[in-house]
C-alpha cells in the first residue's frame, strides 16, 4: 500500500510541475490589472478619469439614507447606547451563548456591518486624486477581507455543535464493553528528545482501553528511540527514507498494522486516561470517520512567557478550539489538526492514507473524508496535552508552517473549494479558513496606511466626526463587547490584535510567496524540548517592526503638529486648504494605536531565559519526607503538602519546623561541591517513594519549605510520575481571557513597565509553573 501511495504521489507532484498554476496567474492577472489601472488613472487617461470623476460624485452625494440626522452631537450616539446596553443584557442573561442569545447577537453584528460596508463603499472613499485613491481604494479593500472573514465566521455560528451530551452516551457503550474496536495508536517522531517521548509512550499506554497497541515512529533511525520502546513495551517502527515527511512516516505506519482505529499523537502530545473511551464511542456510526479533540498545553507559549502573563494569557491555539471548531462541526467541515485525533482505518485506506501533496496532511486528509462523504466530528472536550512551541523562533517556524501548508490547497487535488463530494456551507466553512492567512496583509496594510496622512498628506478615510459617531461607533463598540463572549471568553480582541501584529509581515510574506511558488520550502519541525540560560532577542523578526516602530513615532509627531496647526489656524485658511487636513485627527488616533501595539510586540521578541526544559506544576499532593543518614537509616519523619512538582522534582510546604537549614546562595561549598541533603519523599495519594536531594529551604507564608531533585527514577517511578502530572482525566480546565478593560490596562502596564525587566526571577528548577 505504502508503496503504491508513494508512486500515486510522486506522478502528481511530476504534473503539479508541469501544470500552470491556476490561482497564480489569477493573481497575477489582478495585480497587473490593477497596476494597469492606476497607472491610467495617473496619467490622466480619459476613460478611467472620467470613471473615477464619477466616482467621487457619487462619494460626495451619497443617498439619503446614508446622511447623518440632523439632530446634536448627544442625539448621534443613541443607536451606539442602545445596541450597546442591549447586548450587555443578553450577555449578562446568557453568560455563555446559547442558541436564542447567539442568533440575537450575531444578528445585531450581520446588520451593523451590512450598514458599515455600505457606509464606506458609498461615502468615505476619497478618489479625488490618483494618489488619494490609491490609498482610499487599497484601505477599503484590505478592510473588506476582514469583513468577509469575520461576516463568513458571524454566519456559521449560528450552526454551533457541542457533542459533549451525546459523547456521554456513547461512552457508555465502551466502557460496559458492547462496542470495544480494536485500536493502533501511533505516534510519529522526528528528532524529539527521549524525555519527552517517554511522557506520550506512558500516557498512551496509561489509557484505560484494552484493546490497544502502542507503536512508536521513529523517522530518524535512533538507538535511543529504539531502546525506549523495547523498556517501555511498546512496538517500534522506522523506515529506510523519510520521504513526506510526517504523512510518509504515518502511511508507511498504516500498512505495518491491522487495526478497526488508528490514533495520532505527535511526539509531545500525552493523552488523559479516558482519552480512548470518550472518543471511539462515535464510530458506531459507520458514517463517522474522524473524530478530533482540542490541542491543550501544559506549557505557556513564548508570548504569554516573553511578556511574563502566563498565568494571563491564554495560547493562541484556545480561539481555535474553543470558537472555531465547533463552528467547523456545525458546517461539516471539521479541521483535522495532526495530533490527538481517532480516524476510521477502512476510510482511510479507501482513499490512499494520508495525503501527502502538502504540508498540512492532516488539514487535507480530512477534506477528502469529507469529500467521499464521511462525517468529522469536534468533541470539545481537553483529552491531551502538549507542548506549546517553547520560543518566538520556533512559534514563528510553526505558524508559517500551517500557513504554507494550507494555502498549497489552491494548487493540489484537495482543494475544498473545487474539490467533488462537498456541500457549499462546507466549502464556505473552509474559505474562512484560506482567507484567515491573507488578513495577515490587511494587518500590514493598516500598520502602513497611517503614514500616508503624515508623509504624503493623503486622507484614505473621509468622514466627519458625525459620521463616525453615527455609522462607524456602533459596529466598532458593539464587536468589542461580544467579542470575548462569542469565543467563550478565549481571547480579548485587545490581545488578539497582538498576537496577530507579531507575525504579521512573516506571515505576509509567506502567503505572496506560495501564491507565486507554492512548492518552495518542505516540511520543517517545530523545535522542542529545548532550554535557554540567556536572554535572547529574534532580530530577523524583529527589524520590521522596529523600522515601523520608528517612522511611526516620527509620523506620530507630524501628525500631532499638523493637528495643532489645524486647531489655531483652520478658521484663517481657505476651505480648499482646510480639506487636507480633514482626517488628520482620525491618523494621530490610528498612529498612537499603532505605536503601543508594536512597542509591546518588540518585548516579545525578547526571549526569557528557560533554563530547564521540564514545567512545574501547581499539584497538591500530601507528602511525607525524612532526610536519610549516611547509613541509611531514615531521621526524623516531616509532613507536608506539595507546592509545585515537576518530572525531576518537588517543593514541599511543611507542617511543621525543624527541617536542616539550606540557603539558595550557599548552595555550593568553598570545595565546589554541592550542598545537598539526601532525603525520601513520600506521595501518599500514589503510593510513590522516590530518593532526593534536598537543594534549597525557605518560607511560603508561615510555612516552612523545602526544594527536592529526585535521584534517578526506574521505569516504574517514571510510570506513575508521568500519571499523575498528566494523565488524569478532566485536569486540563478552560482558561479565561480578561475583558476589554483589563487587556487595556494590562498593555499599557506591560509597556511602561515591562515584566520581563522589572518583576521576574529566573528560577533555574522551576523557570515556569504550570496551571492545572
Amino acid at each position: 500500500m505504502t508503496t503504491s501511495v508513494n508512486q500515486s504521489v510522486q506522478a502528481t507532484r511530476q504534473k503539479q510541475f508541469f501544470r500552470p498554476q491556476v490561482a497564480t496567474l489569477v493573481l497575477l492577472g489582478v495585480v497587473a490589472l490593477s497596476g494597469a489601472i492606476v497607472a491610467a488613472w495617473f496619467t490622466g487617461q480619459g476613460t478611467i478619469s472620467r470613471i473615477f470623476q464619477q466616482l467621487n460624485e457619487l462619494q460626495n452625494r451619497p443617498p439619503l439614507w446614508l446622511e447623518v440626522p440632523m439632530v446634536a452631537g448627544e442625539y448621534l450616539l443613541f443607536p451606539t447606547v442602545i445596541l450597546f446596553l442591549l447586548v450587555l443584557i443578553v450577555m449578562k442573561v446568557s453568560p455563555q451563548p446559547q442558541t436564542w442569545s447567539r442568533f440575537v447577537v450575531v444578528g445585531i453584528l450581520l446588520a451593523l456591518t451590512v450598514r458599515y460596508l455600505l457606509w464606506r463603499s458609498l461615502s468615505t472613499l476619497n478618489v479625488s486624486t490618483p494618489l488619494a485613491g490609491v490609498f482610499s481604494i487599497g484601505l477599503f479593500l484590505l478592510e473588506l477581507l476582514m469583513l468577509t472573514s469575520s461576516t463568513i465566521q458571524l454566519f456559521l455560528m449560528l450552526r454551533v455543535r457541542d457533542r459533549r451530551r451525546e459523547a456521554d452516551w456513547l461512552a457508555m457503550d465502551v466502557e460496559e464493553g458492547r462496542y470495544t474496536p480494536t485500536v493502533d495508536v501511533l505516534i510519529p517522531t522526528y528528532n524529539e528528545p527521549v524525555f519527552i517521548l517517554r511522557r506520550t509512550v506512558v500516557g498512551c499506554q496509561a489509557m484505560t482501553y484494552a484493546y490497544k497497541q502502542i507503536y512508536l515512529l521513529d523517522d530518524t533511525r535512533r538507538p535511543e528511540v529504539k531502546a525506549l520502546a523495547d523498556e517501555l513495551g511498546c512496538h517500534y517502527l522506522t523506515r529506510p527514507d523519510n520521504r513526506f515527511a510526517k504523512a510518509g512516516n504515518l502511511n508507511h505506519a498504516i500498512h505495518q498494522t491491522s487495526s478497526d482505529l488508528i490514533v495520532v499523537f505527535d511526539a509531545d502530545f500525552v493523552p488523559t486516561t479516558n482519552f480512548l473511551t470518550r472518543t471511539i464511542g462515535f464510530f458506531q456510526d459507520p458514517q463517522v470517520a474522524l473524530v478530533q479533540t482540542p490541542q491543550s498545553f501544559y506549557n505557556p507559549d513564548p508570548i504569554a512567557r516573553n511578556l511574563g502573563l502566563e498565568n494571563v494569557l491564554t495560547p493562541e491555539e484556545e480561539v481555535f478550539y474553543r470558537q472555531i471548531q465547533p463552528i467547523r462541526d456545525g458546517a461539516g467541515s471539521v479541521i483535522c489538526s495532526g495530533t490527538s485525533f481517532v480516524v476510521r482505518r477502512s476510510a482511510l485506506e479507501a482513499m490512499g492514507g494520508f495525503v501527502t501533496d502538502s504540508l498540512s496532511e492532516d488539514y487535507f486528509t480530512g477534506i477528502r473524508l469529507s469529500a467521499q462523504g464521511y462525517r468529522l466530528v469536534y468533541l470539545d472536550e481537553k483529552l491531551s496535552a502538549g507542548l506549546a512551541a517553547e520560543n518566538i523562533a520556533a512559534h514563528a517556524i510553526q505558524r508559517l508552517r500551517w500557513a504554507r501548508g494550507t494555502l498549497q490547497a489552491f494548487f493540489i487535488k484537495s482543494n475544498p473549494l473545487t474539490i467533488r463530494g462537498l456541500n457549499p456551507i462546507q466549502r464556505l466553512a473552509h474559505l474562512e479558513g484560506l482567507l484567515h492567512w491573507f488578513t495577515s496583509i490587511s494587518r500590514v496594510g493598516f500598520l502602513l496606511m497611517p503614514l500616508a496622512y503624515s508623509f504624503l498628506g493623503v486622507i484614505p478615510l473621509r468622514a466627519t466626526a458625525a459620521e463616525l459617531l453615527y455609522f462607524f461607533l456602533p459596529y466598532y463598540l458593539v464587536q468589542l463587547a461580544v467579542f470575548s463572549w462569542l469565543n467563550y471568553r478565549s481571547r480579548s480582541a485587545l490581545l488578539s490584535d497582538i498576537y496577530s501584529l507579531v507575525l504579521c509581515f512573516p506571515l505576509a510574506l509567506t502567503v505572496i510567496q506560495v501564491m507565486l511558488n507554492p512548492f518552495a520550502r518542505g516540511f520543517k519541525v517545530t523545535p522542542k524540548g529545548t532550554a535557554s540560560n540567556r536572554y535572547s532577542f529574534n532580530w530577523n523578526l524583529a527589524w520590521p517592526l522596529l523600522m515601523l516602530f520608528v517612522v511611526t513615532a516620527i509620523s506620530l509627531w507630524v501628525n500631532f503638529g499638523m493637528c495643532m496647526i489645524k486647531g489655531a489656524w483652520m478658521d484663517t485658511v481657505p476651505p480648499e486648504v482646510a480639506s487636507q487636513f480633514k482626517g488628520i485627527g482620525l491618523g494621530w488616533i490610528w498612529s498612537s494605536y499603532n505605536l503601543i501595539m508594536l512597542g509591546i510586540a518588540l518585548l516579545i521578541l525578547l526571549d526569557v531565559p528557560r533554563p530547564s526544559p521540564y514545567e512545574w506544576f501547581d499539584l497538591r499532593r500530601t507528602v511525607k519526607l525524612w532526610p536519610v543518614t549516611p547509613a541509611g537509616e531514615p531521621e526524623q519523619v516531616f509532613w507536608g503538602v506539595t507546592t509545585m512538582i515537576s518530572e525531576v522534582g518537588t517543593e514541599v510546604a511543611l507542617t511543621q519546623a525543624g527541617f536542616p537549614t539550606i540557603h539558595l546562595e550557599a548552595n555550593f561549598s568553598d570545595s565546589g561541591t554541592a550542598e545537598t541533603i539526601p532525603v525520601r519523599v513520600e506521595i501518599l495519594e500514589h503510593h510513590l517513594s522516590i530518593s532526593g536531594q534536598a537543594t534549597q529551604t525557605g518560607l511560603n507564608g508561615e510555612f516552612p519549605t523545602v526544594r527536592i531533585m529526585f535521584d534517578p527514577l526506574d521505569t516504574m517511578q517514571q510510570r506513575q510520575l508521568i500519571e499523575m502530572l498528566f494523565c488524569r482525566p478532566g485536569q486540563w480546565k478552560k482558561r479565561y481571557t480578561p475583558g476589554e478593560i483589563q487587556s487595556l490596562l494590562l498593555l499599557f502596564r506591560i509597556l511602561l513597565r515591562p515584566r520581563v525587566l522589572f518583576d521576574r526571577h529566573v528560577d533555574v528548577s522551576a523557570v515556569s509553573v504550570a496551571q492545572i
